[in-house]
């Protein structure tokens, strides 16, 4: 039995991952709350949770910002990219929970520090295996694999992940910093993939 090559289109992919996200981070901001007395020593006392919602929301908004590029050089997707795409939501859609535990609890907790990598690290996998279905659907050859090529700072951001989990159990400031340090490296647009439509469009 011969096998059949879907194509669909892309639109309402994207425009659901969209309305997704956006509710991620909606849910991030209400977990926010007011401080209960209106002096610099209530707002001191909130300024984890602050803190983490600023980690989170730079995270959520770079993990939008490379789907959106991503999917703007793709030609189609297929239910095999659909399914690959839900994983990925359902990973961000945990980011708010793992957020705000670890903002309502002092950097110095391990367990919230941990999941929270651990989140993050599963968002990195859910990504990468998106990636591989969509250059499987799309083929070796595809605008898409030659602009991400071997995809260095995929790999990196996946053992510092891992190592950033190690060090929950061993000094948490660490583990934090290595959070902070893969954000920077993706907080540029993938200039891969602009790089690529910019050369096919000359």
């Amino acid at each position: 039995m011969r096998s059949v090559n879907v194509n669909m289109g892309k639109g309402r992919l994207e425009a659901f991952s969209d309305g997704v996200i956006a509710i991620i981070i909606t849910i991030m901001v209400l977990e926010l709350k007011v401080p209960a007395k209106p002096d610099l020593e209530a707002l001191s006392k909130v300024w984890p949770v602050f803190i983490n919602y600023v980690m989170s929301f730079i995270y959520v908004g770079i993990y939008w910002n490379n789907h959106h590029h991503m999917f703007h050089i793709v030609r189609s997707i297929n239910g095999a990219v659909l399914w690959a795409n839900l994983h990925l939501l359902f990973w961000l859609s945990m980011v708010p929970f793992v957020s705000s535990w670890m903002g309502e609890n002092p950097f110095s907790v391990v367990w919230p520090m941990a999941l929270y990598g651990f989140v993050l690290l599963m968002n990195a996998v859910a990504y990468s295996i998106l990636v591989a279905v969509l250059i499987k659907h799309e083929g070796e050859n595809s605008a898409l694999a030659i602009a991400l090529g071997k995809d260095w700072k995929g790999k990196l951001s996946l053992i510092c992940y891992i190592v950033a989990i190690a060090f929950a159990w061993v000094n948490t400031y660490i583990s934090f910093g290595l959070y902070v340090a893969v954000a920077c490296i993706w907080f540029i647009p993938d200039r891969r993939i602009e790089k690529k439509i910019a050369d096919d469009q000359v």
